[in-house]
């Protein structure tokens, strides 16, 4: 009976370790599914290319600003587009303000392959393009829904903007792989780590963070607890929402209430 019942726990080993190994090599295509549909520019915006310091030219859509008004840089979460940036962000459009919605390598029909070193490559790009628009970061207030709050962190500690929203974020990936996955060592096999939580309390200006109580992606307590390390955040729980915050119409109000808060 015990050599049946060894047989029976190494053959469990073995399978467990078989779907291990098959998460860790699949990952990428969870972490970034990257739609390849190229989107044709919504109305008021423009079609742009973002030159990378790797040499990655990368198709983005650009919006001027009305006069005296900042400039808002979108990067949408993993499943995202131009064409769903585009919505995240009508509020803001709608209010005279510059946006830029940068699309990531690797999607969009964009060359490259995403990583989490190569958004921040793309992020950059994006920085320097309004640099050239003449848009400097004290006029710029960086947004992030979902993943892309990894991104956005990355530039509010690199390019100290105006302001910074952060959407659905999360303190770390691995935090939010630990969460889905309970049974696997999810830490240990997540590569891309998008670290907000160790970035935040760095950041002296403004921020503001939103999520959903009712959030199943990304869960609501890692935003409440992103919250608590930024010294400067707002924190907004928007009761009975889900992840897709940045499309609800009431949640782009107070975003733009809160830019008027602080004077942008």
């Amino acid at each position: 009976m015990r050599r049946w019942a060894l047989r029976i726990l190494g053959a469990l080993a073995l399978a467990y370790a078989a779907a291990v190994g098959g998460l860790y090599a699949a990952q990428d295509r969870f972490i970034y599914p990257a739609p390849q549909t190229r989107h044709a520019p919504a109305p008021g915006f423009a079609a742009q290319i973002l030159t990378t310091d790797d040499g990655l030219a990368l198709q983005a859509h650009w919006r001027a600003p009305d006069a005296g008004r900042p400039s808002i840089v979108f990067f949408h979460g993993n499943g995202g587009s131009l064409a769903l940036a585009a919505r995240e962000t009508r509020g803001f459009a709608a209010e005279g303000y510059g946006v830029l919605l940068v699309e990531y390598r690797g999607y969009g029909g964009n060359p490259g392959s995403p990583s989490e070193e190569g958004f921040y490559r793309d992020g950059r790009a994006a920085m320097a393009f309004l640099a050239k628009e003449g848009v400097p970061p004290a006029r710029t207030v960086i947004v992030g829904h979902s993943l892309g709050t990894g991104t956005a962190s990355q530039m509010a500690q690199e390019f100290s903007p105006a302001a910074l929203i952060l959407l659905a974020p999360f303190t770390s990936l691995p935090d939010v792989a630990a969460g889905a996955m309970p049974f696997v060592p999810a830490r240990w096999l997540v590569k891309a780590r998008f670290e907000n939580a160790a970035k935040v309390p760095g950041l002296a200006l403004p921020v503001l963070i939103a999520h959903g109580t009712a959030d199943s992606v990304v869960p609501f307590a890692l935003g409440e607890r992103l919250a608590k390390a930024a010294p400067r955040a707002s924190f907004r729980a928007i009761a009975g929402s889900g992840h897709m915050i940045s499309l609800e119409p009431e949640v782009q109000a107070a975003e733009l209430e809160w830019l008027g808060a602080q004077g942008l």
